[in-house]
């Protein structure tokens, strides 16, 4: 650990660089050229790394007051044949951190191929959030980018293809995915074993987005509506029984399993009479409305969370009957569920502002959750009433996460920051609201900043003794120098309990350049 000490700052100083996400002129790209990128970033903090310099960085990221890393990747970019009918590509992006949950990350490994509209993918890719922005959102509460990406088989329709009737006015866009969590050497790291835990899990996700409106006729009025649906299911989880002993617990294999992942409902394995052996199921419902104008842009959007049916639909059974029919459900027994919880937001993209480009505000509200009360009918009580859902946790998987951090918004604090040894979001029924904002003052020169004050009750089984409140912000700077260079700087800081995100400030410099190879004549 002293080598590793004297290390880092040694790399800090090398003319090394990186993965720059801002493609410097698309122009340049010539057919056939393979792009590659190089990164070092390096991360300084008193505590641990504030929440918007470690979160939505696909989980390239560490709490560690130091950490940093060394970058390196290699693509053949799909999009630059899109007036080819088949296409493929690739993309190799390797890390070598420091202070990380890992030695070596993969953080990207994957080929393509498109014949026409759709796309298969093979690996592990960075895949962005659907009807939010990228850079100043809080971040998606189903299919987010605050996690590493999972290895899958991905069929996608990726960008609105207009269906051939209705004259181009309606347009789809969707994929269908299966996939492996790759954490398992970190869970047992983290639990020692002797929490739970699980190894081996498959991943499933689905989405479909429909969108109402004209790009080619002037109509600056569109509506866009989304499902995103995601599952954990088989593997082998464990956890300890009534004696104590950790355990593995039961779930289905197969291509059942597959088919009941990929067709949800129902309860969890070890919920007997009411068992579904599909695992942790859980999605979201969007909505986005936007007005294009000649010089400025605006939306406004809603990302609703659901566990289970309770808050997928609002509407469960309630009644059941009596004596021999305890089991029989009867007709117009109905519990509605309230709509709370959610994300609302609205964005402002001033086309050709300077100073200021694009304005974010959000409010994130998860408090309600079904409700405090949960309880299967039985042959005394006929009513059924689903409650305390318990957002990105699971009573027999780690929950929606990978390698310790949440796979959705970032505000349901990850399990890693948990010093117990459990994987699990101890912070999930909460109120926050989020300003971001950024700016292109120069042709080179850029800027972003993030602002989220959140108040947190803790979770329905273990509830804060009292409310906590966090504040958390960032800013940051850019510029691209010639020649593929770029050189970003941020500063972060938290205020706020540990039962929170603590108390923490931090510096984060990266440094990149990309290029490409030429194409043989």
């Amino acid at each position: 650990m002293k080598n590793k000490k004297l290390i880092f700052p040694l790399l800090a100083c090398m003319p090394l660089v990186g993965y720059a996400q801002e493609m410097e002129d698309n122009n340049k790209i010539a057919e056939g050229d393979t792009q590659w990128r190089v990164e070092m970033q390096g991360s300084f903090s008193k505590g641990k790394t504030p929440l918007w310099l470690n979160a939505n960085k696909y989980g390239l990221s560490s709490l560690e007051s130091n950490n940093g890393y060394l970058r390196a990747s290699l693509a053949k970019p799909l999009d630059k044949d899109m007036e080819k009918k088949v296409a493929w590509g690739y993309v190799l992006d390797l890390a070598v951190p420091l202070n990380y949950t890992s030695d070596v990350v993969v953080q990207q490994a994957f080929v393509e191929g498109r014949w026409l509209h759709g796309t298969l993918t093979l690996g592990a890719k960075e895949y962005p959030m659907e009807l939010k922005n990228q850079t100043l959102s809080s971040g998606s509460q189903t299919l987010g980018i605050n996690a590493r990406p999972v290895p899958q088989v991905r069929l996608a329709l990726p960008d609105y293809w207009a269906l051939p009737i209705l004259h181009g006015w309606v347009q789809l866009k969707g994929h269908i995915a299966f996939g492996m969590m790759t954490d398992d050497g970190w869970q047992h790291d983290f639990t020692h074993r002797q929490e739970k835990y699980a190894d081996h899990v498959l991943y499933h996700s689905k989405a479909g987005y429909l969108r109402i409106g004209n790009e080619n006729m002037f109509c600056p009025l569109s509506l866009e509506l989304g499902l995103e649906m995601a599952a954990q299911f088989a593997g082998t989880p464990y956890a300890r029984n009534d004696e104590g002993v950790m355990v593995a617990r039961p779930t289905e294999k197969g291509l059942k399993s597959l088919w009941h992942a990929f067709v949800p409902g129902g309860q969890d394995a070890t919920d007997g009479e009411y068992a579904n052996v599909a695992g942790n199921m859980l999605g979201s419902w969007l909505m986005r409305i936007n007005y294009d104008a000649d010089t400025w842009k605006a939306s406004l959007y809603a990302d609703h969370f659901f566990e289970d049916d309770s808050q997928m639909f609002l509407l469960d059974y309630n009644g059941y009957g009596e004596g021999d029919e305890w089991q029989v459900k009867k007709q117009h027994r109905y519990f509605r569920y309230a709509l709370k919880d959610m994300l609302w937001g609205a964005e402002l993209n001033i086309k050709y502002g300077r100073w200021l480009r694009d304005v974010v505000v959000e409010y994130v509200y998860t408090k309600y959750q079904s409700g405090p009360y949960n309880h299967d009918h039985t042959m005394n009580i006929p009513d059924h009433v689903s409650g305390m859902d318990d957002y990105y946790n699971h009573n027999i998987y780690t929950g929606w996460q990978h390698w310790g951090q949440v796979m959705g918004n970032p505000l349901y604090r990850s399990p890693l920051y948990n010093k117990d040894g459990k994987i699990e979001v101890k912070n999930n029924r909460f109120v926050a609201y989020h300003l971001g904002f950024d700016g292109q003052p120069t042709e080179r020169l850029g800027y972003r900043a993030l602002l989220t004050y959140q108040e947190g009750w803790g979770r329905y089984h273990e509830p804060f003794t009292t409310k906590h409140r966090n504040t958390s912000w960032m800013l940051e700077g850019n510029y691209r120098f010639p020649h593929g260079w770029n050189v970003k700087a941020a500063v972060g800081m938290d205020l706020g309990k540990d039962e929170m995100y603590g108390e923490n400030r931090g510096f984060q410099l990266t440094v990149s350049k990309r290029g490409f190879l030429k194409k043989k004549k």
